[in-house]
């Protein structure tokens, strides 16, 4: 019999995420001035805050290069931001060495094709319910929210819940 995804969560004290389709729901609104300007979701942003407060570990690793997004998730506490990381194993193999994990610690949350190679190496791969197909066919949890639209705080809130990490007296601590 398979195992439940949430048999895996004991385990994960790395949490890994794409920004574009998971962070945001991927569209983005080209400005006259040639910027791309993206959304987050608060809630993801508080639960990422709150991931960093409590000790996991909070990576980003994106193609995109839109310095306004390393500007926001540094501002929760995340330090290992990859942008414009194009092969994603390459960081992931980064974060294993730097940080001395196993694979079985790590959860990654990914949309489409570009992170499928990296998500076939991680303990836990998860998505949001509108990523595209393949990436849905290999994730061992498919959050009911989209991207950009809480599917990182689900994700984020079951794992601290099995932890014992999650309650009502937060005190996120922002700089």
């Amino acid at each position: 019999m398979e195992k439940s995804y949430k048999q895996f969560l004991p385990e994960i004290s790395t949490l890994i995420f794409d920004v574009d389709g998971v962070l945001t729901n991927g569209i983005v609104t080209i400005m006259p001035d040639g910027e791309l300007v993206r959304q987050m979701n608060i809630k993801d942003g508080y639960a990422l805050k709150t991931a960093v407060d409590k000790g996991y570990k909070v990576c980003i690793i994106s193609g995109g290069t839109n310095e306004g997004v390393r500007t926001r998730l540094a501002n929760l506490g995340i330090k290992d931001i990859y942008l414009g990381a194009h092969n994603k194993i390459k960081q992931y193999q980064e974060l294993l060495e730097k940080y001395n994990l196993e694979a079985k610690e790590v959860l990654y949350m990914g949309d489409d094709i570009p992170d499928f190679p990296v998500m076939k190496l991680v303990g836990m791969p998860c998505c949001p319910n509108d990523a595209a197909q393949e990436i849905q066919s290999i994730s061992k949890y498919i959050s009911d929210k989209k991207g950009g639209e809480g599917c990182v705080r689900d994700v984020i809130e079951q794992i601290m819940r099995v932890q014992g990490k999650w309650d009502e007296n937060f005190d996120a601590k922002y700089d």
